[in-house]
């Protein structure tokens, strides 16, 4: 199981870390398809050097030719001038193994919940986090989502 895998890489790495997106929404207890794994990190560039290594480790690439130490330090020019709101990775032998690492939210701000996945704890954004990111992005997904997160809240 790749999700399994990612989290024993990101503990292996010691990166501090979220899942947010849809299988966060999952992990909450909501059925709801999705294929890439979406991170938030803290905004400190250990922590995307370290999530560089630990995506490698898993055969995962940078879908564009930037290093962690890029993203950083040029995070909110990529974010304004390019709209690049996620550091994606994709591992060329399968590419159905995609992460996002999400560009737009500090992990430090956000408050996590620990929940138990095989034999591994998982780090998942808070429902009152993932709503409020939800709620800007707005797609039609996301809005879904925000119904079904109101609900257990």
């Amino acid at each position: 199981m790749f999700l399994l895998a990612l989290i024993k890489a990101l503990g292996a790495h010691r990166v501090p870390y979220a899942l947010v997106g849809g299988y966060a929404v999952n992990l909450h207890g909501i059925v709801r398809g999705t294929l890439d794994v979406d991170l938030a990190l803290r905004f400190r560039e250990k922590d995307f050097v370290a999530a560089e290594r630990a995506l490698e480790s898993l055969g995962l690439r940078p879908r564009l030719p930037v290093t962690a130490a890029d993203v950083f330090r040029f995070r909110e020019e990529y974010i304004a001038n390019r709209n690049m709101t996620a550091w994606s990775f994709v591992n060329p032998s399968n590419p159905t193994q995609l992460v996002d690492v999400i560009l737009t939210h500090d992990l430090a701000k956000m408050q996590v919940v620990r929940k138990r996945l095989h034999d591994a704890t998982v780090r998942i954004a808070s429902v009152d986090d993932l709503i409020a990111m939800k709620r800007e992005s707005g797609r039609p997904q996301d809005l879904v989502d925000i119904e079904a997160l109101e609900k257990i809240r």
